[in-house]
């Protein structure tokens, strides 16, 4: 695994279950169509004394937690592929509901990320 895509995402408790349960259907999805591995974990310790937490960056509103997710891929070429391949995938498009999301997308945090050391 040298290429991640991470993501942050603010998920209403009360969306939790209904948030976990497309993540499921999600993360097949991406190991069908190639990815390495797909992990979505949700935040607990998340208000350290001197460190800048999660919350405040993604404006964590009352009642909404923080999830952290990542899929793991060969290359940065093989993420793209596997991507492309992603979005255009029925099953994916089926989880979104424009009109009821399970998150707020405009404060989601993403980004890809090229591996700088395995120890």
């Amino acid at each position: 695994m040298k290429y991640v895509d991470g993501f942050l995402v603010p998920v209403s408790k009360r969306n939790l279950a209904a948030y976990a349960k497309m993540s499921k259907v999600a993360g097949k999805v991406w190991r069908d169509l190639g990815a390495l591995d797909y992990r979505e974990y949700v935040g607990e310790d998340m208000n350290v004394p001197g460190l800048t937490g999660f919350p405040g960056t993604m404006q964590l509103k009352r009642g909404e937690v923080a999830v952290f997710s990542w899929i793991a891929f060969k290359s940065r070429a093989h993420r793209d592929r596997v991507n492309k391949k992603v979005m255009a995938d029925p099953r994916v498009k089926a989880l979104c509901n424009p009109k009821k999301p399970l998150f707020d997308f405009n404060r989601m945090v993403y980004g890809g990320f090229a591996l700088l050391v395995k120890a």
